[in-house]
């Protein structure tokens, strides 16, 4: 994937059971193949890869662990309108978050400040992570970790680039692998 030119997009949660998008043995997870790849992209000088959840599905009358079900991720995009245009060109320019059922009230970045806020449900809790990487560095760490449904991130001099991870403590409905909750991932942000 590193080598590739022009791909915008990877699949940070794919909800195709045989996917291992948490990685194993001998594989890193789906998200941490996207910060590598993003890392390289940005040292190469190429665009950011754009994160997307998905839920590849392929059985719609059996339901199940076991199988490819709908519903299990998708994109949440911001566009003035619902057309195909407007869709696609919002989603280009990473104008769009991934879920798998978190909904974001507001994703705002302005002078460098990220903030994020959840559309609460009653009962559940939120922890927004905010993820990044440092310039000079080849690896991503947690930056910012807040319990709640807001938090904001200022992004310094020395971030190369950054975001957020939302983790509900509601589980999923029709889960695969491990991955127990609810969670959504917004795009990542480079410094100005």
């Amino acid at each position: 994937m590193i080598s590739l030119k022009g791909e915008q997009f990877f699949e940070v949660y794919n909800g195709h059971p045989m996917v291992h998008n948490m990685g194993d043995s001998t594989h890193i997870s789906t998200e941490e193949m996207w910060d590598q790849i993003n890392i390289s992209y940005l040292a190469a000088k190429k665009p950011i890869m754009y994160g997307l959840a998905t839920d590849d599905s392929h059985n719609y009358h059996k339901m199940g662990r076991k199988w490819s079900n709908s519903g299990r991720g998708w994109v949440m995009v911001q566009a003035d309108t619902l057309s195909a245009l407007a869709l696609i060109e919002a989603m280009e320019r990473g104008d769009f978050y991934s879920s798998t059922r978190v909904t974001l009230k507001s994703l705002e970045f302005d002078k460098n400040d990220l903030k994020v806020e959840v559309e609460p449900e009653a009962g559940v809790d939120y922890t927004i992570s905010f993820i990044g990487c440092l310039k000079g560095e080849t690896e991503v760490k947690e930056l910012k970790t807040v319990e709640g449904s807001i938090a904001n991130f200022e992004l310094t001099d020395d971030i190369l680039f950054v975001r957020s991870k939302i983790t509900s403590t509601k589980l999923q409905k029709n889960p695969i692998e491990d991955i127990k909750y609810e969670s959504a991932w917004t795009q990542p942000l480079l410094n100005d």
